[in-house]
């Protein structure tokens, strides 16, 4: 049974974009929204806003959110031990996932705390309304530019923190300079639930990927059928089968598989190996099979004369 655990290839998850420019990005994230959900209280008392108000409760959820993601991040860029031989990475997909579980509860909430105004709608302090929102969409808009240059997981959960911020400011600024001129206080209400639905259907789609890393669903852009394909056209191949995809972390993928041939040389390892980067693949296990040999894995007791998509065992 031949395995490619090299140093170099426990390591290749290392080489992921910058990491500590990632956690970097996080931590300014999570200032940023503290000081910024302090402030927001302030004003959200001091003008009346329900927009406001339920933005500071939501942008407390989430520096809260952001700061374990910083934590968890941080934690992801271990290199492999003996504890976690393929590394720390999905230490950064529970930071994505606690993020998100705080998006839904935050937006949930928006939009429980908005439809009683709907029905009596109070007076604000519209002046006072649209300078905070100047102000946060500026701040925030700073803070999704700083978290937009990642591309863990994790990372996105935390830009889409940032840009419903921006959004939400946006909507609430808009919001403001319209009641200004029109009285319509109704429209405070009606704008917080907008956005929190946009953000619950944002965070239900971040929320569906980091799950189907964590149950090993093959990647969205690898198709099985195709790599076997591919794998069996090179010379001495007689047939590829057992083979497995998943990734650690969203972004670097893994294989398993059993090679069928008469020639087990190194080199043909090697051209399965740069078959399968081509398909983004950084991390490979072959074994090779002689074809008199009766494959001990009950998914493909082999006859090579048949169809290979008998011999997949699939993911999905």
């Amino acid at each position: 049974m031949s395995h490619t655990h090299s140093g170099e290839s426990l390591h290749t998850h290392q080489s992921s974009p910058q990491p500590h420019k990632t956690t970097r990005n996080i931590l300014l994230a999570f200032l940023l929204n503290l000081g910024f959900s302090i402030y927001e209280f302030i004003g959200g008392a001091f003008t009346g806003s329900n927009a406001i108000m339920s933005d500071a409760i939501h942008d407390f959820g989430d520096a809260l959110s952001i700061g374990i993601s910083f934590f968890l991040e941080k934690k992801s860029e271990q290199h492999p031990d003996q504890h976690y031989t393929y590394g720390y990475a999905r230490y950064s997909l529970v930071g994505g996932m606690i993020t998100t579980l705080i998006l839904l509860l935050g937006s949930t909430f928006v939009i429980a705390s908005a439809i009683p105004r709907l029905i009596n709608p109070i007076e604000i302090n519209y002046n006072g309304m649209i300078l905070l929102a100047l102000i946060g969409v500026i701040i925030n808009s700073v803070a999704a530019f700083i978290t937009h240059r990642g591309n863990s997981l994790n990372q996105k959960s935390v830009n889409l923190h940032m840009l419903e911020d921006v959004l939400g400011w946006v909507v609430v600024l808009l919001g403001a300079i319209i009641m200004r001129f029109t009285n319509i206080s109704l429209l405070d209400p009606i704008l917080s639930i907008l956005v929190a639905l946009f953000i619950l259907w944002q965070t239900i789609l971040n929320f569906r990927s980091i799950l189907n890393v964590f149950l090993e669903k093959t990647p969205n852009n690898i198709s099985l059928d195709l790599l076997i394909t591919e794998l069996q056209k090179i010379p001495d191949i007689t047939n590829v089968h057992h083979l497995h995809v998943w990734s650690i972390d969203g972004f670097h993928n893994y294989a398993t598989l059993h090679v069928v041939t008469k020639h087990p040389a190194p080199a043909l390892k090697t051209k399965i190996r740069d078959e399968l980067k081509k398909h983004h693949i950084s991390h490979t296990t072959i074994e090779f099979e002689n074809p008199k040999e009766n494959c001990s894995e009950h998914e493909c007791h082999l006859d090579t004369t048949t169809n290979h998509h008998t011999h997949i065992h699939h993911h999905h």
